[in-house]
């Protein structure tokens, strides 16, 4: 669901020291952006930060990256940093198309997709995150025994997503379609704002981890 926009959210993150202005001059150099050597992990739909801006809190040895393309969207996230102050996070805003433009071979932990736009027309499969399109992007990015977790509420989206890991050459680790009565799964998992909204209506929750 997009936001309504806001005047001045774009002014407002260009302006902020937390989002990234020329990420593509960070390809291949994030770890000088953070300045030290731990993982980088990235959300690609970042929507209003709760779940990536979560994450580095707990996890302050580990670096994030939130990418939004909707700026005021992304505008609510970047008021949250501003109070909070996480040394270990970043934000861009840009369309996930040009990804491998920004990360280099082997720069990427783990990526995450969270309720990601189900582009429900046949004609759009392309656009969508889980895609075998997007999966060879990641396949760039990510080094070798790093993965890809997704979440959703959306039943068709997923049955495309489960269709689409073999043919572009990557295997499940593991899957489940009710992700909150999964002891396994579910154990230390961190809520966005839309799976606390949708599950609080009874729709169940569904998750993979996938890797190559």
């Amino acid at each position: 669901m997009r936001l309504r926009n806001i005047p001045g959210a774009r002014d407002v993150i260009e302006e902020s020291i937390w989002a990234i202005k020329n990420p593509e001059g960070c390809k291949g150099k994030w770890k000088e952006v953070f300045g030290n050597n731990n993982p980088v992990r990235i959300e690609i739909g970042m929507g209003k930060g709760r779940f990536i801006m979560d994450l580095a809190a707990l996890n302050p040895d580990i670096n994030y990256i939130g990418i939004e393309k909707y700026s005021s969207v992304m505008l609510r996230g970047i008021h949250k940093q501003e109070q909070l102050l996480l040394p270990n996070i970043r934000f861009i805003r840009m369309e996930a198309e040009i990804i491998t433009e920004v990360f280099d071979k082997g720069e990427v932990d783990r990526i995450y997709l969270n309720f990601s736009d189900p582009w429900p027309k046949d004609r759009h499969a392309k656009r969508r995150l889980p895609s075998r399109e997007f999966l060879s992007r990641y396949d760039e990015i990510l080094k070798k025994d790093g993965v890809v977790e997704f979440k959703t509420d959306n039943t068709d989206l997923f049955d495309f997503a489960l269709e689409e890991v073999a043919p572009a050459g990557w295997k499940i680790d593991a899957v489940t379609r009710d992700l909150h009565n999964d002891p396994a799964l579910n154990e230390g998992n961190i809520m966005t704002e839309y799976e606390e909204k949708f599950s609080k209506l009874g729709n169940p929750i569904y998750k993979y981890i996938i890797s190559r």
